[in-house]
């Protein structure tokens, strides 16, 4: 999170970027990490109505070939998507879509694990004069290194010049 002076001795936080703040090649590591629990997979896998054994039941996970629970990857794509917008969007006007999602390795609960995200493109939008188009590639890292997801995004992002935020009434 940056702050933006608006006083003599008073700064208030901001979330998110300007597109003219982006430069493709930036990589933004994102903190903090998150610890995830056995409680938090179960949580999720249940209000997402995934009831797979490998989520739920340690004695199925028990005899797979992880030989325990897996955290659900839909739990720890949000985490991830989640750590990013600090940086990523957070003055996004919408999220555009996402592209080749990939899981290259298992988590499972008691994994920290972080984020990484590295500015590919970017470009002004054709039908919005205030607002531009950025591509990213984020990657999921456990503590040890081990990457365990990547995939691409491309956000809709406001214009410092033309914004519609009031972050001085925010």
């Amino acid at each position: 999170m940056s702050v933006r002076k608006i006083g003599e001795q008073r700064y208030r936080g901001q979330i998110g970027r300007y597109f003219e703040e982006f430069e493709i090649g930036d990589i933004y590591e994102h903190r903090p990490g998150r610890t995830l629990t056995d409680t938090d997979n179960i949580q999720f896998s249940l209000m997402t109505m995934n009831n797979h054994p490998m989520h739920c039941d340690a004695a199925f996970a028990e005899k797979s070939e992880f030989g325990k629970l897996l955290i659900n990857s839909g739990l720890s794509l949000a985490v991830v998507l989640g750590m990013t917008v600090p940086d990523v969007s957070g003055k996004a006007v919408a999220n555009l879509g996402w592209n080749d999602i990939k899981l290259t390795a298992p988590v499972f609960a008691g994994d920290t694990i972080y984020a990484e995200s590295e500015v590919l493109d970017k470009r002004e939008s054709k039908s919005r004069p205030n607002q531009g188009i950025i591509t990213v590639k984020t990657l999921g890292k456990k503590a040890d290194g081990t990457i365990f997801m990547s995939f691409e995004r491309n956000v809709l992002i406001q214009k410092r010049e033309g914004s519609t935020d009031d972050a001085a009434n925010y």
